[in-house]
Order: C-alpha cells, then sequence, then structure tokens
C-alpha cells in the first residue's frame, strides 16, 4: 500500500491515530506529569529542566495545581490532551486525577492518550477505567527483538482502548525497528508510530557516540532517521505505520498550537504573525510610570492600545503606533517578537531609534 504523504515529509499507511489527528490541528495539550524515567533510552531527548524531575507541564506552563492544567486548557481550546514524561505511570495516581479532571471538565469527546514505556496490565485498565482513550507503548530498544517475551500481548489482550507502539526511527537498527513492527502487526496492534529522531541538549553527546550525525546545518534531526522511517512504511503488515518528521512537529503541530493560543492571549494591540507569533510593541524605561504618563498624555496612546506588563515592568504599546513614535522617545523601545506561550520565549527584537541608537549615533561621530 503506497503511503498517504502529509506535510513536512510526514507519511502513514492505512489510517492515523486520533491522538496525531489533533496533534495535526494543533488542538492537543501536552501533559508532562513527571520527568522521571527508570527505562535510562540513550536518546531520549527531554531538556534539563524536566529529566529526571519531579516535574509537571501543562505545554510551556509549569503546573502548580489543576487549575493550571485547565487553564492553558482552555487557551488552546484544547479538543485532547497527550499524557507524557519521563514515564507518566511513574506518577500513576497523577495520571489518573488529570485524565477525570479533564473529562468531567470538558467531556467524554476530550481525546486523551498516554505515553509509556512500563507494560503493566493492572495499571493500562486502571487508565481506562478512568477514561483513557489511546495507548502509545514506547518500549526500550532491547526489547525491540524480544518482545514476544515482555508480556506486552498479554497486559493489553483486553483492553477497549486503542492501542499501539510508538519510538524513534533509529540509525543503525533497521532490523530491530522492522522486528518491532511485524510483532506489532503479529498481535493486531491498532499502529506504529515512527519519529524521526532528533538531537537534543540532554542526549547529543549519547548520540555522538553511537556514530549518529546531525542531518544539517538547519535541522536537529538525526542523519538517516528519515530514510529508515520511510523504508519501515513500505512493509507488508497490516498495522498502520506512521511516520511524524521533525520539521512536522515544528512547522504544522507546534504552530498550529501556537496560533490557537495567540487567539486567546493576544491584546489589542498585538500583531498575531502567520507562525502564531506575537508582535508587540516594548519600552523598556526606567521609570515605567513616567513613559506611561507621556504616552498618554503628550502622544495620546489609546488605553486600549497601551498596557503595563506587571510580570517584566516593561510597556507594551501597539507596535504600529511605536513605529509612527521612531526617534521621538526619550527611552529604549523595540519591535519584539514573541511566542504566545507561558514562558513567552522571544524569537527576535528590533530596537528602534531612541535614545540608545542616538547615543550610538553620536560616540561614532
Amino acid at each position: 500500500m503506497k503511503p498517504k504523504v502529509l506535510e513536512a515529509g510526514s507519511a502513514y499507511t492505512r489510517s492515523l491515530p486520533t491522538g496525531c489527528k489533533r496533534c495535526r490541528q494543533g488542538s492537543k495539550m501536552v501533559l508532562l506529569v513527571t520527568g522521571k524515567c527508570q527505562s535510562g533510552c540513550f536518546y531520549c531527548p527531554l531538556s534539563q529542566t524536566k529529566k529526571g524531575k519531579e516535574v509537571i507541564f501543562a505545554d510551556e506552563m509549569a503546573v502548580d495545581g489543576p487549575e493550571d492544567v485547565l487553564h492553558e486548557a482552555k487557551l488552546i481550546k484544547a479538543k485532547g490532551t497527550g499524557i507524557t514524561g519521563g514515564d507518566p505511570l511513574d506518577n500513576l495516581e497523577a495520571v489518573l486525577g488529570f485524565i477525570r479532571l479533564l473529562k468531567s471538565t470538558f467531556g467524554q469527546g476530550h481525546h486523551v492518550h498516554l505515553y509509556t514505556a512500563t507494560i503493566d496490565k493492572a495499571a493500562f485498565h486502571a487508565l481506562q477505567d478512568a477514561g483513557l482513550d489511546e495507548l502509545r507503548i514506547h518500549p526500550p530498544l532491547r526489547l525491540w527483538k524480544r518482545m514476544g517475551g515482555s508480556g506486552l500481548a498479554e497486559a493489553v489482550n483486553d483492553l477497549d482502548v486503542t492501542v499501539g507502539l510508538e519510538v524513534p526511527a533509529l540509525p543503525g537498527e533497521e532490523s530491530s525497528l522492522e522486528a518491532l513492527i511485524r510483532y506489532a502487526d503479529s498481535i493486531g496492534l491498532d499502529f506504529v508510530n515512527l519519529n524521526e529522531l532528533e538531537f537534543s541538549e540532554t542526549n547529543y553527546l549519547a548520540l555522538h557516540r553511537k556514530g549518529i550525525e546531525v542531518k544539517d546545518d538547519i535541522s536537529a534531526a538525526a542523519k538517516g532517521s528519515e530514510a529508515l522511517a520511510k523504508k519501515m512504511l513500505e512493509l507488508d503488515v497490516r498495522v498502520p505505520v506512521h511516520y511524524c518528521s521533525s520539521s512536522f512537529k515544528d512547522s504544522v503541530q507546534l504552530r498550529n498550537r501556537l496560533r490557537r493560543r495567540a487567539k486567546s492571549v493576544a491584546r489589542k494591540g498585538d500583531v498575531i504573525t502567520e507562525e502564531g507569533t506575537l508582535l508587540k510593541g516594548v519600552v523598556e524605561a526606567e521609570n515605567s510610570e513616567r513613559a506611561l504618563r507621556l504616552l498618554k498624555g503628550v502622544y495620546d496612546v489609546p488605553d486600549d492600545l497601551l498596557s503595563k506588563d506587571e510580570r517584566t515592568g516593561r510597556l507594551e504599546v501597539a507596535p504600529w503606533i511605536l513605529r509612527e513614535l521612531e526617534g521621538e522617545l526619550p527611552f529604549d523601545s523595540f519591535i519584539v517578537e514573541e511566542y504566545p506561550t507561558a514562558d513567552r520565549l522571544e524569537v527576535e527584537r528590533e530596537l528602534l531609534l531612541g535614545k540608545r541608537k542616538k547615543d550610538r549615533k553620536a560616540r561614532a561621530r
């Protein structure tokens, strides 16, 4: 069967898992319930902030309580949640509570999938009873050729939820990966997801020691991972196989989620870009109250296009207004592009003609 092509080089055979469909829309919240995991996979890309730590994140938001999870889900108008880690089964009771909370708040149509490397029949049934819709098993590499002795078939044979495998396409592990897919086919699993392997701050040394190289200068993807995954799509198996590229995660999934969140958090003066980021006019002054009075009183900036960010102390002005005032303000001003996420990651800033630029020009003369 010829694979069906998606954006950014991703592809699949037969059918796409429901969780992947909603991720593609940007309508799935990522809920990391712990950074702890016992598997020790050398390729794990989890960040230093999360890896091995007892932390909870809803997308980029550090979670202090259940209300934070619901807040983030509402901001992106989530149609589902992907629960991840670490290994979520290291924090099973919290997971069960989150699933019940999400289902009771957003209804049974809120699709919940979960990743785990743990094979535990009792835990799987507890997850199903709580309302889990889709279970994604991530067996460690050492088991890929020995899945018959893993107990997975027995652990999932009477589950009503959708069950599949999800692993990275590891360069140099073609025979192991093929064995894993054929095993999934033999026991009638619902899908196999293959992710393009990516370098991160925590796995790059281990990947280099394995002889794995980066694909190119502009990507964190591993050389050979995509070619291996696409070869697996050609296998003569009944189980649906889905390949998700590194660029798909950024250019489709993340961008669509950013757009959804941007629409919820953008202020009247913000500009939402095609990528889902926000353009803001920013004034940074030693005396923000004086700057606020000046902008309102002298330059007559409307209240709904001017505000003070209480977290940073900076003033935020509609970017088109700030451009009109370029060269007139006695303090530094910028056009800032940032993510509409909880961490407000700054992408770029442009210094407008103001005090700092004037001082530089005066020194140059």
